[in-house]
């Protein structure tokens, strides 16, 4: 799979980067109308755990009244509905979201990059992964990596993982967490997740550390290329994979009405 598809272009990559990203971040509940993903997590906010994703660019019909079964279920579960268009989004749809004055509110890059050309840190620290989920997303919760402020919540989307998970941390005695990546590695592909570093420790090189470290794991396991998600607003962290060789392979969009 080439690590830079073309947006728009190259959809079976984007199928599969998709597939992925659903396994190693699941939802608790999930459902299809159509070939439209439904995507709900009760007591959780991420976008991507509650969402509708619809996965056929020909998948338009009846979508006005497809939009309103869903805003009722989400609205059931107290979450607002939120589309995630990405390049399987249907135009058709996207052109009625626009008509009705939905508003694309965020940006997302998914980036990837071939693990054997990635420039990782000559002579680099070993970390080996956690065993322990419950001390992970403890860790992911006070260094804001999860999106919850509830440890168990986090634990629960962990435990829902079924590829193999990499829990990457780096603890002080004193100052407790500094910094944290979970790394899911799905056959030949490593998805790279939940990357914090603790405010007074950023630009101390931490982040790059545990992401190699990750990289390195999930390539003596067999995959061959990484891929991860982050908010096109996030310079910094962008600036930091790009050093590491990642490069855009396409974007994603979040939709909300009004």
């Amino acid at each position: 799979m080439p690590a830079t598809p073309t947006p728009g272009r190259n959809l079976p990559a984007v199928r599969r980067l998709e597939a992925v990203g659903f396994r190693a971040w699941p939802s608790a509940f999930v459902l299809y109308d159509g070939s439209w993903q439904i995507r709900l997590t009760e007591g959780h906010a991420s976008k991507r755990l509650n969402c509708v994703v619809p996965l056929d660019p020909s998948d338009h019909k009846d979508m006005a009244e497809r939009l309103e079964k869903a805003a009722a279920r989400f609205a059931a579960a107290g979450q607002t509905l939120t589309i995630r268009e990405t390049p399987l989004a249907p135009p058709l749809l996207i052109e009625h979201l626009r008509r009705e004055a939905w508003t694309r509110f965020e940006t997302v890059e998914v980036m990837t990059v071939e693990i054997e050309s990635a420039l990782l840190p000559e002579n680099p620290i070993d970390h080996l992964p956690l065993q322990d989920a419950g001390r992970f997303a403890e860790a992911c919760v006070t260094l804001s990596a999860s999106g919850s402020a509830d440890a168990q919540v986090v634990q629960d989307i962990l435990s829902r993982i079924r590829p193999a998970s990499g829990y990457f941390l780096i603890d002080d005695v004193e100052k407790g967490p500094r910094a944290c990546v979970l790394c899911v590695q799905d056959n030949d592909l490593a998805g790279i997740q939940s990357l914090a570093v603790a405010v007074d420790a950023r630009r101390q090189g931490l982040g790059t550390e545990l992401v190699s470290a990750a990289l390195r794991w999930a390539k003596l396991r067999g995959a061959r290329t990484a891929w991860l998600q982050v908010s096109a607003a996030n310079r910094p962290a962008i600036a930091l994979y790009e050093k590491l060789g990642f490069a855009t392979a396409y974007q994603y969009h979040y939709w909300r009405k009004g």
